[in-house]
């Protein structure tokens, strides 16, 4: 499976972060537009830098040039992370997660959090925010835990029905219309969860360090 990292313009992750991702196979980094200020600052050098370069410093460009493909677009239709994820899907990555995503603009992590729907169906896309973890999911998952693991769950019409088996607050076909109802900090009861879902897209939000420490990626 092709997998790779992609970092935005938000908040830096640290490069243990990173590197733990790229020791799980996620070998490729692309970073979108601004994000090449993040990888210069921990010490990662990145495969490839790709935007409409706007936000990238000339410093970062410059300390690059020969060490990165910097690949520039000039289109304005779409976001650098969109571009930064077309290109990942147009060079065959099926796997993809995304830092930087998140940080002092809501409405850019508001519009980034809208990205990881609007590309679900095209590639298999997770992000990291600081401790926190979020996969989509739209379908029957089995998921690895720990018991006493915090889980929250978030879907976003009353279409979208839920029904869990290892939680402490079971959801038994459940629908949780954002701004109506939610799961927020759901405990295991279980070292496996099943969630199954119908009729639309879940996010879970994990306790990353939780995960990593007890190797549930």
């Amino acid at each position: 499976m092709n997998k790779c990292i992609i970092i935005a313009n938000g908040k830096s992750p640290t490069k243990s972060v990173v590197n733990y991702f790229i020791n799980k196979g996620f070998t490729t980094i692309i970073c979108a537009d601004g994000g090449a200020n993040s990888a210069k600052k921990i010490g990662i050098t990145p495969d490839y830098i790709i935007g409409d370069l706007d936000s990238v410093s000339t410093r970062t460009l410059k300390y690059f040039d020969g060490k990165s493909n910097i690949i520039k677009y000039n289109r304005q239709n779409d976001t650098d992370v969109e571009k930064s994820l077309k290109f990942a899907i147009e060079k065959k990555f099926n796997e993809v997660v995304l830092f930087g995503v998140t940080g002092d603009r809501l409405d850019h992590t508001i519009c980034n959090l809208g990205i990881v729907i609007k590309f679900f169906n095209k590639i298999k896309i997770s992000l990291v925010s600081e401790r926190s973890y979020l996969k989509p999911i739209n379908t029957s998952s089995s998921i690895q835990s720990r018991i006493g693991e915090t889980i929250s769950l978030y879907a976003f019409d009353k279409k979208t029905k839920i029904t869990s088996t290892g939680l402490k607050y079971k959801l038994n076909n459940l629908a949780l219309p954002f701004g109506v109802k939610e799961s927020t900090s759901n405990v295991s009861t279980k070292n496996k969860i099943q969630l199954n879902v119908k009729g639309g897209i879940v996010f879970i939000i994990r306790d990353f360090n939780f995960m990593k420490k007890h190797d549930l990626f």
